[in-house]
């Protein structure tokens, strides 16, 4: 990490010493007033200039003002760091170049967001390299979206990524974390490949003989992420319970692994994804609101494929690039350009892989149109699968409800014996509570159930 040259003006001595304190890594100057502000910045090159507004008790006129526009002149980043922090003054501040203006009181917090937004400033952000080589796109909504998520990218602020499956939330989540500057690592997670028991374990940790199988101890994705981003995909899918749970970590930055008693503390920014409707997901009561709350902050929407048709050729270019080129007839070209692509960037992808992988110079239509049946972006909506005339008969004796109960189990009975009777892969692979496995187990023990399907 760069050292900095840092001016602190400031007339208090506790104070002067509590931001020297928490500034120690970097050489740091100090001015007592107005006269010893100005000559430092006169005589020396700062990187950033801490300002308290006003300069002993009898400075009324906020004289740390003045300060303000010799810095931005010398080249500093000025910062106000003030007890006098009514409207007016905030505004006048701002309009004389302070980039940021904080409340004393907070000195740790404020001043590692100050740094972190300094180095984001120095560092610049290529647009061109990331659009081309990291989030292609050419369509401008989607650009302005990941820049709006650039610029949020230094603070703490959570950030929510809305989006269809395979239009590059994961990426987003990643260019974010390297554009925050933070020293920790990008710690990713699909919430919804896990039981609510097992998800606890890989965000928690856990110790050696915690459960069955934990033979050793295992260091948690939250302490994994210190000082760095947590990335949640698939939010969504986290059962209330471990909401309740992960929200009490946020909120703490201390938790305890599975089997301790000793707590762990995390400092870590939290980015999401989800494909699915956030307001729905509180209606139906499979979100808390406090939860929402604390890991929504900045919400960016990602469009799918079929809505920026604009960035079929050139992602096709960048899936293609080092490797075999594939080159297609007109025919073959207008049908890609056309398609639905209801599996998105990533159903693209998979399709260039397995035409480079043939043997074709120049692929056609029909070839395409094969490969794309083959290997569709998603299942067919269950509206596309019909309905079996036993259960349809059946939903018409016995009523839906019954009816849905009962697909429900047989379901679960079919992906439990192809599992060989295990039960923790059919929790994971049908994404569904212990209490709906058991109470399912159940019905499967009645014999009578089953009657009106044959």
């Amino acid at each position: 990490m760069k050292k900095l040259k840092i001016l602190v003006v400031e007339d208090d001595a506790l104070a002067q010493k509590a931001m020297s304190k928490h500034l120690a890594e970097h050489s740091v100057a100090l001015a007592s007033d107005l006269k010893s502000a100005l000559a430092a910045l006169d005589s020396s090159r700062f990187d950033i200039c801490f300002i308290d507004l006003r300069l002993g008790e009898a400075d009324r006129g906020c004289s740390g003002l003045k300060v303000i526009p010799r810095a931005a002149a010398k080249g500093a980043y000025p910062v106000v760091m003030s007890a006098s922090e009514s409207e007016e003054m905030i505004n006048q501040a701002y309009a004389l170049g302070c980039k940021d203006f904080y409340a004393k009181g907070n000195e740790a917090a404020n001043i590692g967001a100050v740094l972190a937004q300094f180095r984001h400033s120095q560092a610049g952000f290529d647009a061109g390299f990331v659009f081309s080589s990291q989030f292609v796109t050419e369509d401008p909504a989607t650009k302005a979206g990941v820049l709006e998520a650039v610029r949020y990218a230094p603070s703490d602020l959570p950030i929510m990524i809305l989006g269809p499956s395979g239009t590059g939330k994961t990426s987003l989540g990643r260019i974010i974390h390297e554009q925050s500057r933070r020293p920790g690592a990008f710690v990713a997670i699909n919430c919804s490949a896990y039981t609510e028991d097992l998800l606890e374990a890989e965000l928690f940790g856990y110790r050696k003989g915690a459960f069955t199988g934990a033979a050793e101890g295992r260091k948690g994705r939250l302490l994994q992420a210190h000082q760095g981003t947590l990335f949640l995909d698939e939010i969504g899918a986290m059962s209330l319970d471990m909401q309740t749970k992960l929200l009490k970590a946020v909120e703490e930055r201390s938790f305890y692994p599975v089997g301790s008693d000793k707590p762990e503390t995390s400092e870590f920014r939290i980015v999401s994804a989800t494909l699915e409707d956030l307001q729905k997901l509180i209606s139906q009561n499979r979100m808390r609101f406090d939860f929402f709350q604390r890991v929504h902050g900045l919400t960016v929407s990602l469009k799918p494929l079929a809505e920026r048709r604009c960035d079929i050729l050139p992602l096709i270019r960048f899936f293609t690039r080092g490797g075999k080129r594939i080159s297609f007839t007109k025919e073959a070209k207008d049908f890609l350009l056309g398609y639905s692509w209801p599996g998105n960037a990533r159903q693209l992808k998979k399709l260039l892989e397995l035409l480079a992988a043939g043997t074709e110079g120049q692929v056609g239509l029909e070839l395409v149109r094969r490969h794309l049946s083959q290997n569709p972006g998603r299942p067919a909506a269950p509206a596309d699968l019909g309905v079996e005339e036993a259960w349809y008969r059946h939903a018409l004796e016995q009523g839906l409800p019954e009816t849905v109960d009962r697909f429900v189990a047989e379901i679960v009975r079919r992906n439990l014996a192809e599992n060989h009777g295990k039960k923790v892969k059919t929790l994971s692979a049908l994404r569904i509570s212990n209490r709906l496995l058991y109470s399912t187990l159940k019905q499967l023990d009645d014999p009578g159930r089953s009657e009106g399907l044959g």
